[in-house]
């Protein structure tokens, strides 16, 4: 009997031959971005990293593509214990993270991907604009487009606003990474360095593939698609990208990064996720317009 060999598609995982056969089918490659940061007492400190890593796999095994191991190491970070930070909380000029991903992107394409998509499952406000902004720039310099979002983004349209450790981030680890929650671990609310909505309370394994499932579709439509985009296709979504980060970086403010964020949750991005499936970029930089 002949034994089945799972499709791999994590690259420090492959041989040449694997990446050669699979870089030809779908030449994407997922960038899953994270630190190591409290996350309560009840999750991992990897969580941002391992949830953005396990989506990205999830996706290039439902859509195609490959994907790197995830960085752990981002900007700010919560001043709680067991937390690595690199930047400062507010930094959109990063020190590290930003050339970092710069000669990332680089390297990538000169190993022959034609798209590339940054998961950050780390999502300061600083962070997100530097992502996003890279991801733009670099778009630009090597004429491949090039995905700079946090996973939040791609749920906003069924009232995923992205949390700290609350019921949104906990419910996905516990059905990303079934095992690496313990609710049972916190005691009586408030809860150190959670923020958002109680995870003892509504944080559920449904939950999370309910957050999960539209996630990991679009990443992996979109990992099929963008390698097949024509000059004219990038250059709108390229503008369409700038136009969202130039508002964000626009709202900004010496004291706060958060200035772009005011009105995401009360709904005026929930159109991104599925403008950006429909490839309606013109429809994104309006959207851009309303913060």
């Amino acid at each position: 009997m002949t034994k089945e060999i799972a499709k791999q598609v994590q690259l420090e995982h492959m041989m040449p031959r694997e990446v050669d056969a699979a870089q030809s089918s779908c030449p994407t490659l997922f960038l899953p971005l994270g630190t190591i940061e409290w996350h309560g007492f009840q999750n991992v400190l990897g969580l941002d990293s391992l949830k953005a890593h396990e989506l990205c796999v999830q996706a290039a095994l439902q859509g195609g593509g490959l994907v790197h191991p995830p960085l752990y190491g981002g900007v700010g970070g919560l001043d709680e214990p067991h937390t690595f930070i690199f930047d400062k909380e507010e930094s959109i000029i990063s020190n590290y993270l930003r050339p970092w991903l710069e000669q990332l992107i680089r390297e990538s394409h000169r190993n022959g991907f034609k798209a590339i998509i940054l998961l950050t499952g780390h999502y300061g406000a600083a962070q997100q604009i530097i992502v996003r902004e890279c991801a733009v720039r670099m778009s630009k310099e090597l004429s491949i487009p090039v995905l700079g979002v946090p996973e939040y983004f791609l749920g906003l349209d069924i009232g995923y606003y992205g949390d700290h450790a609350a019921t949104f981030e906990t419910s996905l680890m516990m059905h990303l990474h079934e095992g690496t929650v313990d609710l049972d671990r916190l005691g009586e609310a408030p809860h150190q360095g959670v923020h958002g909505e109680d995870p003892k309370i509504h944080a559920t394994a449904e939950e999370g593939a309910r957050l999960a499932e539209p996630i990991v579709q679009r990443l992996a439509l979109l990992a099929a698609r963008m390698p097949k985009w024509d000059q004219a296709t990038r250059l709108r979504f390229v503008e369409a990208e700038n136009a969202l980060v130039s508002k964000q970086i626009e709202l900004s403010t010496p004291a706060t990064a958060w200035g772009a964020w005011a009105k995401v949750q009360e709904g005026a991005l929930d159109n991104y996720p599925i403008m950006l499936e429909k490839e309606d970029f013109e429809g994104i930089k309006a959207l851009a317009e309303t913060l």
